[in-house]
């Protein structure tokens, strides 16, 4: 882990998350959404949002998981970040999240409720941060299995057998 890094970890108070990478929560909404308000399977009552600093670095990556809320993300430094999401629909999707517009790369992308994803550096280090509403909850998450994914999605076996960590 190079100085960079040590220090956003530092600072920010970042430790590490259960799917890779290191994260600080850095809002939640007092709104709280009742569960007759929301859909099916959200069991309780949710934040309106939540928001959060993620870190990957070099030597890791955010393994293929997923949650009942969309996602966005948005990029504040260092290297791009490519994110994998395998839709519901069957599809493949390559986002780059990023600061070099000429090459494709975008400030802000959305990951959908209940896509597969996982997510990578493309250089030493990426410091980003995750929007999610109805806002985050674990119970909410689900880390992949590599066997079951395949099942699903077989055409992406390789792609899923690099970004799982069972």
């Amino acid at each position: 882990m190079n100085e960079t890094e040590k220090r956003l970890i530092d600072f920010y108070q970042l430790v590490p998350h259960p799917e890779g990478g290191y994260y600080k929560e850095t809002y939640r909404s007092d709104v709280l959404l009742d569960q007759s308000t929301l859909p099916s399977p959200f069991l309780g009552h949710r934040h309106c949002s939540t928001a959060i600093y993620f870190l990957l670095v070099e030597a890791s990556f955010s393994a293929f998981h997923k949650i009942l809320s969309d996602e966005c993300w948005h990029f504040y430094e260092g290297a791009a970040v490519a994110i994998h999401v395998l839709h519901p629909n069957g599809t493949y999707e390559l986002i780059k999240l990023g600061n070099r517009i000429d090459v494709g790369e975008q400030f802000q992308a959305i990951v959908p409720a209940g896509a597969w994803f996982a997510s990578k550096t493309l250089g030493a280090y990426s410091l980003v941060g995750c929007t999610v509403s109805p806002g985050f909850d674990f119970n909410d998450f689900e880390l992949a299995n590599a066997d079951e994914l395949t099942q699903m999605y077989p055409e992406q076996s390789t792609l899923i057998q690099q970004f799982c960590r069972s």
